[in-house]
C-alpha cells in the first residue's frame, strides 16, 4: 500500500492527498475538471483553506504528490467527489451519479488485491452499491479487491489540523478491506483513534452526527422565532440555558448551509419518510429561516421607497469560501424576488455571486438603507461601528456587547 489516488480535488480530496502525502504515501490527486489540475500543477491551489497552500508546496517538493486527469493503476483508490442532493415530484433524493461514475473509473484500472475507500458523504447502502459496480465494470468478483467506506468528518477552516486530529470511523466490507484502511488513517492520525465498524454503520454514523447538530441548530432557530415575538435576545437565553450541565443548545443563523448538515439529514429522510418525523421537521424549520428573516426585512422597510438591502455574508459559515447550501444567498434571492435591490459583502469570494452583486464592507455599509448580518467574519467584527451606522436585522450575535 504504497501508491494512492485521490479521485475529487474539492474541499475534501485536496486536504486529503496532500495530507497523505506528507506521511510518506505516494499520491496522485485525480479529478475531471482539467482546470482544477491545472492549477494545481502550478502549485495554487483554488478553495481557501488556511495553511493548505503552505502544504501543497511542501508535498510536492517533496516528490510525493502530483496531479493528473489520466487515472491509471493504483494500490489504493480514495473517492471524494460530491453527493448533492435533487427533487423529483417533491421527493428529495441523494444525487449518486457522482460516486457511481467514479467507481466505473476505478473499474478500469483496478487489479486483484487493491483497496478502495470511499469518503463521500452517502446513504445506507451506497458503499454495497459501489462494491457492485465495481464488480461488473470490472469484470473482478467483489473477493479479489477491497472496499471500505471512512466519512470524512472535517470542517472548512480547520481540515488540516481535523485530518490529523479527529477520530476515524472505518467501515470494511470484510475485515480485510477494514483493517488495511486503519492501517493507512493511523499513519496520518496524531491524535485521534480508527474505530472499525462495517459499511453500513459508518454510513449512518456520518448522518447521525450531522442530523444531530441539524435538529439542534433548528430548536435554536426556532426559538429565535420565538424571543423574537417575546421581544427578548435569543443569545442571551441560550447562554443562560447552556449554564444547565446537561444542556448544549447551538446558536441560531439565517438556516443551515455547507455540504454536510443541510444535506445529510435528507439521506436518512429519503429512505425512511415514515420513520423521520423528528428529522423531516428540523429539515422544514431551518430551510424556512431565510424567508422568516426576508419577512422581518420587510417590516423593518415597510414605508420606505426602494430600500436597498445589505447582506454582509454569502459564504455558509464563517471566514471561510465555501458557497455549497448557503442560507444567505436563499436570503439574497428571497429579497431579490420580493423587489428589493440587494448588495452583499463576502470577502473570501471574488465577483459577483448567484445573481447577488459582491461589493465590499464599506460600499454595502453607505449604499444600503438596512443591513441584514448573516455571518460573523473577522472583517465584519473588526468594523462593529461602520455596521451600527445604519439600521441592521442581527442573524447571528455578531452586535452583541461583549
Amino acid at each position: 500500500m504504497q501508491k494512492i489516488t485521490i479521485l475529487g480535488l474539492g474541499y475534501i480530496g485536496l486536504p486529503t492527498a496532500i495530507t497523505l502525502a506528507d506521511v510518506g504515501f505516494a499520491v496522485t490527486g485525480f479529478d475531471t475538471n482539467k482546470e482544477v489540475v491545472n492549477i494545481l500543477n502550478t502549485g495554487k491551489i483554488h478553495i481557501v483553506e488556511p495553511g493548505l497552500a503552505d502544504a501543497l508546496r511542501r508535498a510536492v517538493s517533496g516528490g510525493n504528490l502530483n496531479f493528473s486527469y489520466s487515472l491509471n493503476e493504483s494500490d489504493v483508490f480514495y473517492i471524494a467527489v460530491p453527493t448533492p442532493f435533487f427533487t423529483d415530484k417533491g421527493r428529495i433524493s441523494a444525487d449518486l451519479s457522482y460516486v457511481k461514475s467514479a467507481g466505473e473509473m476505478v473499474a478500469k484500472v483496478i487489479r486483484e488485491g487493491n483497496l478502495v475507500i470511499l469518503e463521500s458523504t452517502v446513504p445506507p447502502r451506497t458503499t454495497e452499491q459501489l462494491a457492485e459496480i465495481i464488480a461488473k465494470e470490472s469484470g473482478l468478483s467483489e473477493d479479489k479487491f477491497l472496499v471500505a467506506h471512512c466519512p470524512e468528518r472535517v470542517i472548512p477552516g480547520q481540515m488540516l489540523r481535523e485530518l490529523k486530529n479527529n477520530d476515524r470511523i472505518v467501515g470494511g466490507r470484510s475485515p480485510e478491506a477494514g483493517e488495511m484502511a486503519k492501517a493507512i488513517y493511523e499513519k496520518v492520525l496524531e491524535k485521534g483513534k480508527v474505530h472499525l465498524t462495517n459499511d453500513l454503520t459508518a454510513e449512518m454514523c456520518k448522518l447521525t452526527e450531522n442530523t444531530f447538530r441539524d435538529i439542534n441548530i433548528a430548536y435554536a432557530n426556532e426559538l429565535s422565532i420565538i424571543c423574537d415575538e417575546l421581544g427578548i435576545d435569543v443569545f442571551e437565553l441560550i447562554s443562560l440555558a447552556n449554564c444547565h450541565p446537561r444542556v448544549n443548545i447551538l446558536n441560531p443563523g439565517v438556516g443551515v448551509g455547507g455540504h454536510c448538515i443541510a444535506v445529510d439529514p435528507w439521506f436518512i429522510y429519503e429512505q425512511f419518510p415514515e420513520e423521520a418525523k423528528l428529522i423531516y421537521a428540523a429539515r422544514l424549520r431551518n430551510d424556512s429561516k431565510p424567508r422568516y428573516v426576508a419577512d422581518r426585512v420587510e417590516d423593518a422597510v415597510s414605508g420606505k421607497k426602494k430600500p436597498v438591502i445589505g447582506v454582509l455574508g454569502l459564504s455558509y459559515k464563517p471566514d471561510v469560501d465555501d458557497l455549497r447550501e448557503s442560507p444567505s444567498i436563499e436570503l439574497c434571492h428571497e429579497l431579490q424576488k420580493r423587489g428589493f435591490e440587494v448588495l452583499a459583502c463576502e470577502p473570501f469570494v471574488q465577483g459577483d455571486i448567484s445573481s447577488v452583486k459582491n461589493r465590499t464592507l464599506s460600499e454595502v455599509v453607505s449604499s444600503s438603507d438596512f443591513i441584514v448580518i448573516t455571518l460573523a467574519h473577522t472583517l465584519f467584527k473588526e468594523n462593529k461601528a461602520l455596521i451600527a451606522t445604519k439600521p441592521y436585522y442581527d442573524c447571528v450575535g455578531l452586535m452583541r456587547k461583549g
